[in-house]
């Protein structure tokens, strides 16, 4: 039986992956700050099965009703086993409509009904998208592991991959939490690029993770601060080196010098504190934090604004 087609609206689509020579699609939403999220539908995946199934009368629906009249008996819901078919378009019309909840535990029932069909392989994968869209991003984790350690080989193992990565992701929260969560998403999207470096996938995961990097790096400074206002400064220190030998390239090396020379001063360690404001001033003339450095160090006179050495 071959699925049949279902419009996906109007949408920005990207072809990603084939599902036995059917094309899918990645659908890009609005990146608007830290926490983007990348909705993900495939047109393989949210095609309804055509099916040669006809619901029978007579005896069998007899025997439903006297099934359905003896689940009201009992607490525990009654097994009904239904086609795949049949299971399978009912989730598809449920993440239609966004009720991914709904969707998710069908696609469960059409593995647990027909773990041998290719149905299942796909409704795997599809469960654990429709926990990532429900918000439930541990369960799309786990499924998504699961997905991966069954089906190593399978041609969409980059998709779950990073729609585990996008689970944890989600989940980043300020700097001044713990950050377990961000620690796992660089990991996650690290091993997007290592192991799928030519992947649709991988420039979203790029540039996630110099994000992920940069918000490490930020939680590295606010601790460091924590420690330098009060007076803990070889702890603050620590962490100012951290984010300069570990998060070269992001946006807080140069508040990270600054804050290094101005511990180092306090220390009374001054050839350390000129050290550190003059590689702010060679990489960071114009920031601002070259600035304050350079008037804690030499004294405003002295000022270098445009790094060439020179008052």
């Amino acid at each position: 039986d071959q699925p049949r087609s279902r419009g996906l609206g109007d949408v920005y689509k990207r072809q990603i992956l084939t599902w036995h020579g059917l094309q899918g699609w990645l659908l890009l939403g609005p990146t608007a700050n830290l926490l983007v999220e990348t909705e993900f539908r495939t047109s393989s995946m949210t095609k309804r099965i055509r099916s040669k199934y006809r619901p029978r009368t007579g005896i069998t629906t007899a025997f439903v009703a006297v099934m359905i009249l003896a689940g009201c008996a009992t607490d525990d819901p009654q097994y009904v086993e239904r086609p795949v078919e049949e299971l399978y378009n009912e989730a598809i019309d449920a993440v239609e409509v966004d009720q991914f909840n709904v969707a998710a535990d069908l696609f469960l029932e059409v593995e647990r009904q027909h773990p041998y069909s290719i149905w299942a392989t796909k409704a795997q994968l599809m469960s654990a998208y429709s926990y990532y869209s429900d918000g439930q991003y541990d369960d799309a984790i786990l499924a998504s592991d699961r997905f991966i350690q069954l089906h190593p080989g399978n041609r969409d193992i980059a998709y779950a991959y990073y729609l585990k990565s996008l689970s944890y992701y989600a989940q980043i929260t300020d700097v001044g939490r713990d950050q377990r969560n961000t620690e796992q998403a660089l990991f996650s999207l690290d091993e997007i690029l290592r192991r799928f470096p030519d992947s649709t996938y991988a420039r979203d995961a790029r540039l996630k993770l110099d994000l992920t990097r940069d918000h490490l790096a930020g939680k590295e400074i606010e601790v460091g601060r924590y420690y330098h206002e009060r007076k803990n400064y070889l702890a603050a220190i620590n962490r100012y080196k951290i984010v300069i030998e570990e998060y070269q390239t992001t946006t807080h090396v140069p508040e990270a010098l600054h804050r290094l020379s101005e511990a180092y001063s306090a220390l009374g360690i001054e050839p350390e504190a000129r050290s550190s404001a003059a590689v702010l001033g060679h990489n960071f003339p114009g920031s601002e934090w070259y600035v304050d450095s350079y008037e804690l160090v030499e004294g405003a006179e002295n000022l270098d604004l445009d790094g060439d050495g020179l008052p």
